[in-house]
């Protein structure tokens, strides 16, 4: 019995790690390196601004269409979603890399995104069939801090291979196959998982998720300053070296990677609790970063401060949507997401032209006063406030296990495909 449990807790541990690379591929490493990468491709390319930003917008509405089809299947049909998420996102560097002319780049950046767009809602349902109960929440907030090692990963390949960006794409193609291998074999299907997606686009359901919207929305929103023109503020206004801007990046990887760190303790928050922690002190990395772009320390302080905040607030979102509707996880993820998304592309436009017309620190004001104003609308939910049922017996005191009782229909059905599995 003591063996079979070892054995439980060693794949739970393969699945979480598994999963936060396949995050840290699909986001940090596919997604978000082009904007690292863009000026070299650029001078390659003959790629001016407008271009990049029409191949950034084509991403995001890419992006939001994949994520709508991880809201429609994450629940039935993970693996499948992985598959695809693999295929697209190392197809799409590849492209890339071979591309010679601007519109076979543009379409294979844009195919690119949609990896990222599926992995999320396929991790949700991954996570829920393969970790305990008492685990989920701080499992999911793990794989979900891959976004973070993801970007530091990115920020070593561009200082070891840039300005060679073909060969660095090439790379990230061949680790994302690798890794989404390893995940598919760490992964446990669970018939039971199917057909339970229900009416997960009822009104009600919908409803429900008002406030964690516009709360995505907003954050969506702020976090484009940084997204968008981080680098361009760095260069722009602090006499940065390229070199420098790299590091920057890194340290909002860095930060991004220490969530998986500060999610046993968040664990035991409120959604929205963790959500105002994740906010503020990302609203603090936009203003550090504004304040003082010529003054390297402060720079990456702000950097690791917004990259921290930033990927706890989306984990937030994950335990948000999970406290709402358990069993509907990853739907509820996947349009959060599309909510998030859908908020970085407007803000991107929106601080653009605020840039253009009043300077970045204007711009970079506003953003800090989005993200306030979310911390303001989570306050207004009451859902998010409540703990879990599953965490509710344990949380304040770990180890402490709950009282014995009817096994939910899911934990029965796990427990049985494990004793068949021998």
């Amino acid at each position: 019995m003591k063996r079979a449990f070892s054995f439980g807790l060693d794949r739970e541990w393969l699945v979480i790690v598994t999963g936060i690379a396949f995050i840290a591929a699909t986001y940090g490493l596919v997604r978000l390196a082009y904007g690292l990468f863009l000026p070299d491709i650029q001078t390659d390319l003959a790629l001016d601004s407008a271009g990049a930003g029409y191949i950034s917008a084509g991403s995001s509405l890419v992006y939001c269409l994949a994520a709508l089809c991880g809201f429609l299947f994450g629940r039935q049909c993970p693996r499948m979603l992985i598959v695809v998420a693999t295929a697209t996102a190392a197809g799409g560097v590849w492209g890339m890399a071979a591309a010679a002319h601007l519109v076979v780049f543009g379409l294979c950046a844009v195919i690119a995104s949609v990896g990222a767009g599926l992995a999320s809602p396929a991790m949700v349902s991954v996570v829920r069939r393969n970790i305990d109960a008492k685990r989920i929440d701080r499992a999911q907030s793990m794989v979900n801090s891959g976004t973070g090692p993801g970007l530091v990963g990115a920020g070593l390949l561009a200082l070891l291979f840039l300005p060679g960006w073909r060969l660095t794409w090439a790379v990230i193609g061949v680790i994302t196959v690798l890794i989404a291998i390893a995940l598919l074999t760490a992964d446990r299907p669970d018939p039971a998982d199917r057909n339970e997606q229900g009416n997960a686009m009822s009104a009600d359901w919908v409803r429900r998720h008002r406030t964690a919207l516009t709360a995505a929305v907003l954050l969506g929103g702020a976090s484009s300053a940084m997204w968008t023109y981080g680098r361009a503020i760095l260069v722009d206004t602090g006499g940065s070296s390229q070199r420098g801007t790299i590091i920057a990046w890194i340290m909002i990887g860095i930060g991004g990677a220490a969530v998986a760190l500060t999610a046993t303790p968040l664990a035991r928050w409120s959604a929205t609790s963790a959500w105002t922690l994740s906010c503020g002190t990302m609203t603090v990395g936009i203003l550090l970063v504004a304040a003082a772009p010529g003054q390297m320390a402060v720079t990456l302080v702000g950097c690791l401060f917004f990259g921290w905040g930033f990927t706890s607030a989306t984990s937030a979102l994950i335990a948000w949507t999970s406290t709402i509707d358990a069993a509907r996880s990853a739907a509820g993820t996947a349009l959060l997401f599309i909510a998030l998304m859908f908020g970085q592309a407007v803000g991107a436009i929106a601080l653009g032209a605020t840039i253009t017309a009043a300077g970045y620190g204007l711009a970079f004001v506003v953003a800090a006063v989005l993200s306030s104003a979310s911390i303001a609308v989570s306050a207004l939910d009451r859902t998010g406030h409540r703990v879990p049922a599953d965490r509710a017996d344990h949380s304040g005191e770990p180890g402490h296990e709950p009282s014995a009782g009817p096994a939910p229909a899911d934990r029965v059905a796990g427990d049985i495909e494990a004793r068949q599995c021998g």
